[in-house]
């Protein structure tokens, strides 16, 4: 094949190329174009013969195209030009309108060229947004579509209501009985509860009654009336103890509903827990020792009185209960950063290791409690008290070695 009929196939392609071809030289000067490209910016042969590459880009991105331009003949490659964005052109007339240009270069005895390959994408453009229109119209019909089964399912779910009522209906009189039948039995677990609370929280102030007023009727024979009126106060005071504990405890529903407020005042820990120590050594049993150690230097703190009291009886009283004869229970006080820590250790038989992590709550009781009386409602009470006073509790247990437990509270 001769070179004149290659030139003419060549000029023939570039001719009835249906892209826009442009090409120019280093200056960015048009010296040649094919008549799609003519067609597509809406210049003669004539006219591009004197324009400036440049002057095909929309005035906004004319002198940042210089920049670009220049680095292209600095460094010639084939390429597609705006890959993940937009570009345009601008037509003859000033309009602009989306394109897609490929660049590449050819040389010739004189200087390096630049052909561009321009295609004119308006009318895809109007196609990917009718499209994306369309997929718009697309996601509101399917959000009315689900919207309509919501309420289609809503109409079912009502219609099973309507149907679950006309069979609770026809079944009423056998619920009325069993609701009748689990109410008395409510009713009875109720009053064993409440027996048993009372026998579990009350026992301490009646036992401390009992014994003081049982010790002032042998010193009315000695007519010794100082020691009468010691223990006719601390009748008093473990009737005001009781009616406090009756009050503020046997109804749970006071704690949890935030009823019992916190009133500190200034108070002596060690004079309180001595006396408080006093009055419970008439439930010890035999052998039974208190060992105090007070380390506040009979200093005042800030602290809610029946509270803290209600809260220590309950945990001394469990090292009482759950510890055998002849053995030591250890009570310590100590004011640290700001906090009242008090310790209250035992020697009895502990806490199972299964049972530890749920030892605070309602009725809860360990398994290795035996014949041992009691509700499991101490320490969730005292826990609830702690709650109350912003403090903290926290405990350690070993099976058969005992228990300490060690309260904070800020004071």
């Amino acid at each position: 094949m001769t070179k004149e009929r290659n030139d003419k196939i060549y000029e023939g392609m570039f001719v009835d190329a249906t892209e826009g071809i442009l090409v120019s030289n280093h200056k960015g000067q048009i010296i040649l174009c094919n008549p799609s490209a003519q067609k597509m910016f809406g210049y003669t042969l004539e006219e591009f013969l004197t324009l400036n590459i440049d002057q095909l880009m929309p005035m906004r991105f004319q002198s940042q195209h210089v920049h670009h331009r220049e680095w292209y003949f600095a460094n010639p490659m084939p390429r597609s030009m705006g890959k993940g964005r937009d570009l345009y052109a601008n037509h003859k007339s000033g309009e602009e309108f989306p394109v897609e240009i490929s660049l590449s270069h050819v040389k010739n005895e004189e200087e390096t060229l630049v052909v561009a390959f321009v295609i004119d994408i308006a009318e895809r453009k109007k196609k990917d947004n009718q499209l994306k229109k369309a997929n718009e119209m697309l996601k509101k019909a399917s959000f009315q579509l689900s919207k309509l089964n919501q309420e289609l399912e809503q109409k079912v779910q009502s219609r099973t209501l309507e149907l679950a009522e006309m069979i609770k209906k026809l079944t009423e009189s056998k619920k009325e009985v069993d609701l009748a039948l689990e109410k008395e039995k409510e009713l009875n677990d109720l009053k064993s509860r409440f027996i048993s609370t009372a026998s579990h929280e009350f026992r301490t102030p009646l036992a401390t009654i009992l014994s003081s007023v049982s010790l002032a009727g042998k010193y009315v024979e000695k007519n010794e009336l100082e020691k009468i009126f010691k223990h006719l106060d601390r009748v008093k005071d473990s009737v005001s103890n009781l009616t406090d504990i009756l009050n503020d405890f046997l109804s749970l529903d006071k704690l949890e509903e935030g009823i019992i407020k916190h009133h500190p005042e200034p108070t002596h820990v060690y004079d309180l827990i001595v006396d408080l120590l006093e009055m419970m050594k008439g439930v010890t049993k035999t052998g039974q020792v208190f060992n105090y150690h007070d380390e506040t230097s009979n200093e005042k703190v800030f602290i809610d009185v029946r509270i803290f009291r209600n809260l220590l009886i309950n945990l001394v009283s469990n090292a009482v209960k759950y510890s055998e004869e002849n053995k030591t229970i250890i009570i310590k006080t100590e004011i640290k950063n700001k906090k009242l820590n008090v310790l209250v250790q035992d020697e009895g038989i502990g806490i199972p290791y299964e049972d530890q992590s749920n030892i605070f709550e309602r009725f809860y009781r360990a398994n290795n409690i035996g014949n041992i009386q009691g509700t499991g409602l101490g320490l969730n009470i005292v826990k609830k008290y702690i709650e109350i006073l912003n403090g903290n509790i926290t405990f350690v247990s070993e099976p058969g070695v005992g228990t300490r437990f060690l309260i904070e509270i800020p004071i």
